[in-house]
């Protein structure tokens, strides 16, 4: 279930706790990516936040919304950017993307494997793809006050075996949002520190959201991208010939007999 684009807004752009959660990952961000100059930056969700110090750098940048979200104009009094789409559907060409990073996308679509062919097809041979999350073993996606606390925490491990079964490689992994879920004076001044502290000390446990950085495996895996289908339909399997009467339900694999030798659906 996506979260309202209205939510998120007033979340990062009009409350403390917010703007601290948008700088701490902001700052992991760059880590991975210090330099994006003459690259196409493409991001899904509400990706907002963090793509704009990536986009006085980048050739291109490009904001895509899913549908169930909403979309609002960004970045506010300049040329719009952001674009609304549906999630698994994306207005971007083949191999465009040189850099595509999801925010609130991954742990809220309701066919995240759907997505994660969107995100393989869109992003170019040598593109690097970052995928941000709320952490299972972190206190943020426990606290429904922020929207870190809705859809599906991820483990490191979790995110990392899904992003491996759609052909992805993971290439690193960070954590951020060390701090309290608190806009106590206290640990607001103090949030920087635990940031800096939590980093040094641990990159998967204690913080609020997993950043793993991931490239696209070409080529990809013969049989499709993460898509198996265990018992397959044939063209017309099923329309087979003249099944006499007496057999048709012993002959269908749904049938079940019900309380008094009725078969029913």
């Amino acid at each position: 279930m996506h979260i309202d684009v209205r939510d998120l807004r007033s979340f990062y752009y009009r409350t403390r706790l917010g703007r601290a959660a948008q700088k701490a990952i902001r700052d992991q961000v760059r880590a991975f990516w210090p330099d994006v100059s003459g690259d196409t930056v493409v991001g899904m969700g509400f990706a907002v936040p963090l793509l704009r110090p990536l986009r006085d750098e980048a050739r291109r940048t490009i904001a895509l919304m899913p549908g169930a979200q909403g979309v609002m104009p960004w970045p506010a009094g300049e040329a719009n950017l952001s674009v609304l789409c549906e999630e698994t559907l994306w207005p971007i060409q083949t191999g465009q993307a040189d850099r595509l990073v999801l925010l609130h996308a991954l742990e809220t679509s309701e066919t995240p494997g759907r997505l994660l062919q969107e995100c393989y097809r869109t992003l170019g041979p040598g593109g690097r793809a970052l995928f941000v999350v709320p952490n299972r073993a972190g206190l943020w996606a426990r606290n429904d006050r922020t929207p870190f606390g809705f859809g599906r925490p991820y483990s490191l491990s979790q995110l990392e075996a899904q992003l491996k079964e759609y052909d992805f490689v993971p290439q690193g992994h960070a954590a951020a949002l060390f701090q309290p879920v608190s806009e106590k004076r206290f640990w607001m001044r103090a949030g920087g520190l635990l940031e800096r502290t939590g980093r040094s000390i641990t990159g998967r446990f204690a913080g609020g959201v997993l950043l793993v950085e991931a490239v696209k495996r070409v080529p990809a895996r013969s049989g499709g991208l993460g898509v198996r289908e265990r018992r397959p339909l044939r063209v017309l399997g099923g329309a087979g010939g003249p099944v006499p009467s007496g057999a048709s339900a012993r002959m269908r694999p749904w049938a079940q007999t019900r309380p008094g030798g009725v078969a029913g659906p």
